[in-house]
């Protein structure tokens, strides 16, 4: 189970934090991910933290956005800085338990295991 919260209301330019905690007790062994979804749009990859600890952001948040996973928490994170109006969507946190743990790149929506209900960002222009 996935429990994403922080989303918010914010001005252009300000910072966010998501939260998202995982029940398992196998969380350190998932690739864990924040998607979003935008009115309209389809639900698109913003950061990865695979298990190995590898990190990977979309072109749209890189240099933005920040993952990053405390595993004696079972939470991983998404530090959101120099918010655009584009980012206003749903966010959401997914984990893939299934693969070989060694893959790379960026996580794929259609192959996340578990999903969290969303967490609604709000950047005003």
């Amino acid at each position: 189970q996935l429990q994403a919260s922080g989303g918010g209301y914010v001005q252009a330019g300000g910072s966010l934090r998501l939260s998202c905690l995982a029940s398992a007790r196998t969380f350190s062994t998932y690739d864990m991910g924040w998607f979003r979804q935008a009115p309209g749009k389809e639900r698109e990859f913003a950061a990865a933290v695979r298990r190995t600890s590898n990190i990977y952001y979309a072109d749209s948040v890189k240099g933005r956005f920040t993952i990053s996973r405390d595993t004696a928490k079972n939470t991983v994170y998404l530090q959101m800085n120099s918010l655009k109006p584009e980012d206003t969507a749903v966010y959401y946190c997914a984990a893939r338990a299934s693969g070989s743990g060694y893959e790379v790149g960026p996580l794929s929506p259609a192959g996340m295991d578990y999903w969290g209900k969303g967490t609604l960002v709000t950047v005003s222009s």
